[in-house]
């Protein structure tokens, strides 16, 4: 099949496919400043909860070189500073603040600038090849459980493009095709961003999956048909008890499927759980632009003067999910007590 690498090193630059211009340019950006990979976060220009945490370790990298040329002196307190702007891009998706504590605490357990600037590449390159080696223990764990199931649906955009490569939930079908195993896929348009429209459709025609594209409205009618037998996610965020933040109408569908008794399953890597919070009401929920609701490739969609609510993730209460796949396994209820063992 052919391989996404959406985040690259090179030459000194963090080089990252633009997903704001998918699916119809493949442009690639090249950034040397970290505050350029802050934009691209905020921006969504990359974007999925891994990918975030991929690119942020790039940027703390990015920022120690900057801080070491720059004001040595002050090398600690500063790149301090710069670590509370890359924090601050996106503040549903763990996989950031995670990113960003392990190189800022390997950076003050580091004496001088410069090694550290040097560690800190090290570590976010090594962040980037393990993000790609456990989101292949993620297929390899959950293939079994599509194959048994037959047609799947999934919802915005969980594969090499939201991560360091490989993918999550579609990661997970892509390893149960890999496999041999034949089903029907389906994948939601994912309203206000499309990236289910413009990603995961791009994605399947690059990987040669066969795959079709519903409107998210259509997911209830299928899973009464008896035409989705399983739905598949990925997440931004997952609390002690198991409860989920993903893109927004992920909880819909998950209320859906238990009304239709088709299993809800959620692949993300440990790296997503966030055993700090002890339930998704603690979540953060990103509001974003209401002009990505009222426009539409720049042309306006909505009446003029309308109230517009734009949140960016919903939460998913553990009871609707049938099991949490990680590269540690599948984990099922209780996850309070299951979870914890997957604890990296």
């Amino acid at each position: 099949m052919d391989e996404i690498q959406p985040i690259a090193w090179v030459s000194g630059n963090l080089a990252l496919l633009d997903q704001t211009r998918l699916p119809h340019h493949e442009v690639t950006l090249e950034l040397s400043d970290y505050r350029q990979v802050v934009d691209a976060i905020r921006e969504m220009r990359v974007r999925g909860a891994p990918a975030i945490g991929v690119a942020a370790a790039y940027a703390m990298a990015m920022a120690a070189r900057q801080v070491a040329s720059e004001d040595a002196s002050r090398f600690l307190p500063l790149l301090r500073e710069a670590a509370k702007e890359i924090r601050a891009a996106r503040p549903t998706a763990v996989n950031l603040a995670w990113a960003v504590e392990r190189l800022l605490a390997l950076a003050e357990a580091t004496p001088g600038p410069a090694d550290a600037a040097q560690r800190l590449l090290a570590e976010a390159k090594a962040i980037q090849k393990q993000d790609v080696e456990v989101n292949r223990r993620i297929g390899r764990h959950g293939a079994a459980l599509l194959r048994s199931q037959g047609a799947v649906l999934t919802h915005c955009n969980t594969g090499a493009l939201a991560t360091a490569g490989y993918g999550t939930a579609l990661g997970v079908i892509r390893a149960a095709w890999e496999e041999g195993a034949r089903f029907e896929v389906f994948h939601t348009e994912t309203r206000p961003f499309l990236q289910g429209a413009r990603l995961t459709a791009w994605e399947m025609l690059r990987l040669g999956i066969p795959a079709t594209m519903v409107v998210d409205s259509a997911a209830g009618l299928l899973m009464r048909e008896g035409a989705v037998r399983c739905v598949i996610v990925g997440a931004d965020r997952i609390a002690a008890n198991g409860d989920t933040a993903n893109k927004i109408g992920t909880y819909a569908l998950a209320v859906l499927a238990k009304e239709n008794g088709a299993p809800f399953y959620v692949a993300a890597p440990t790296s997503t759980i966030d055993f700090s919070i002890a339930s998704g009401d603690e979540i953060p929920i990103e509001e974003r632009d209401p002009l990505e609701v009222s426009r539409l490739e720049g042309v306006k969609t909505a009446a003029d003067g309308i109230g517009i609510r734009n949140p960016a993730f919903d939460v998913t209460p553990h009871r609707y999910i049938d099991a949490i796949i990680t590269e540690e396994g599948v984990v099922r209820s209780p996850y309070t007590t299951n979870l914890a063992p997957s604890r990296p």
